[in-house]
């Protein structure tokens, strides 16, 4: 059963071809479905196209349907195309010239677009949170981990002396820069299309301020072609946000692969989050951290994707814009499970202790021993060559003393000053406003609205 059908049957082939994956993907979207339905209808009351009772009996309906999606027992029935058709055939099937009325002022063009933002909003919220939790817990291994030193390297070679405490640090940091990337895609997805219908508006006198409040979305997309243009740029400010994340965790997973090597030793996995082998009795693997690796690598992708999928597009609407979701949905649903292990894995690593006490790591405070040098009044690059030279004598000799004092060094890790950093931007979401907005869309009519 097809909206906009008109007689003439299409065949099946074709809709087997169009429809695709949305039947799967549209669960994702069918509260999303509901909440922007609801408004829609709480605007046509208040333009005279709904009547009091009507509406009333479309709120108690669609409560209905959210718990059935709650429940999990929602469905999208085979002969249906999507989430809008089956909500749509419901609500006609139980309400009559109501539910034939529910499309009034609007299209699915922009139905479909007011459901990817709120579904977008939410998960980015959702993340969000997530983010939060995982950065958090870096915080609390660097700050427990902070007096344990490792060597850090450049072109993979022995550089300078690190810790662990700086190591979990600088990932808490990539967490928070990552979190911003999320801020700014909530804010496109935080703007409401409803009423660009077909994207070229309607000559109903809608109210798009009164849907833009009752979903709580910060402000409007106000010109409706842009409405349709937008399609895709949501979704690759999303992408870039969950590449970048990908990136900051695809460096952790790697240097987890790394360190957990015996050849290296500086860290050791918890048996109970490693997997065997078949053949070698002994074998520990970091699978997880090689699919976290593998994963992200993926997610990475997706931008790449969506750019070129809706590249060549002239304005309007067209029908590639669909394909989106089956880059983004399963992506979203990747980086949750992501989040999640790591949040839980982190704090089960063990360190390995006096690493910089094997003597193969000696040279790692050739800069010291320059600074060292330079106390005393020797000129740094006179310093320099002085410390080189003795390493090729052999005669290079450890600091007594290196003190490493300023912001964001081993010595000072200052992650008192980049948690309160990361507060600032996880307040800028607003969780509360948009909770207490979609909850009030189900009150009564003539209840008192805070």
């Amino acid at each position: 059963m097809k909206l906009w059908e008109k007689g003439i049957k299409t065949r099946q082939i074709v809709t087997d071809f169009t429809v695709g994956n949305d039947r799967e993907w549209d669960l994702y979207l069918a509260e999303a479905d509901i909440e922007g339905s609801m408004a829609h209808a709480l605007m046509l009351n208040q333009i005279g196209y709904l009547g009091t009772e009507e509406t009333e009996k479309l709120k108690l309906f669609f409560l209905e349907v959210l718990n059935t999606i709650h429940s999990g027992t929602f469905k999208i029935d085979p002969e249906m195309e999507d989430v809008h058709s089956q909500i749509e055939f419901m609500i006609i099937e139980r309400l009559g010239d109501t539910g034939r009325k529910i499309h009034i002022g609007r299209s699915r063009n922009d139905q479909v677009l007011v459901d990817l933002k709120l579904f977008y909003r939410k998960e980015i919220l959702d993340l969000g949170t997530e983010i939060i939790h995982l950065f958090e817990v870096m915080i609390e291994s660097s700050e427990r981990f902070k007096s344990e030193f490792l060597p850090g390297y450049t072109h993979l070679q022995v550089a300078m002396p690190s810790s662990f405490g700086l190591w979990f640090g600088a990932y808490a940091e990539a967490l928070g820069n990552d979190l911003e990337n999320f801020l700014l895609a909530f804010k496109f997805a935080n703007r409401n299309p409803l009423g660009s219908a077909a994207g070229y508006g309607t000559s109903l006198p809608i109210n798009r301020e009164l849907t833009t409040k009752l979903l709580g979305f910060d402000e409007m997309d106000i010109n409706a072609a842009y409405s349709q243009i937008s399609r895709g740029k949501t979704e690759l400010s999303l992408a870039q946000a969950l590449a970048g994340i990908a990136l900051s965790l695809n460096k952790f997973a790697t240097d987890i692969c790394l360190y957990n090597n015996q050849d290296f030793g500086f860290i050791k996995l918890p048996d109970e989050y490693t997997t065997g082998s078949s053949i070698m009795p002994h074998k520990k693997n970091p699978d997880v951290f090689e699919l976290i690796r593998g994963k992200t690598n993926l997610l990475m992708s997706i931008q790449s994707q969506i750019t070129q999928l809706h590249s060549n597009l002239p304005s309007g609407y067209h029908r590639e814009f669909q394909l989106t979701k089956d880059l983004l949905f399963p992506a979203l649903k990747e980086i949750h499970s992501i989040l999640a292990i790591l949040t839980e894995v982190i704090p089960q690593i063990e360190v390995s202790h006096n690493i910089l006490d094997n003597p193969k790591y000696q040279y790692i405070y050739s800069v010291d021993r320059v600074h060292e040098k330079v106390a005393r009044g020797i000129p740094f690059r006179n310093a320099y060559q002085e410390v080189a030279e003795e390493i090729r004598k052999g005669e290079f000799e450890v600091p007594k003393t290196a003190k490493h004092t300023h912001t964001g060094s081993i010595g000072n890790l200052s992650n008192a000053q980049l948690q309160f950093r990361v507060s600032k931007t996880f307040t800028q979401f607003p969780y509360s406003h948009i909770k207490q907005s979609l909850h009030q869309l189900f009150l009564p009519l003539n209840s008192p609205k805070n």
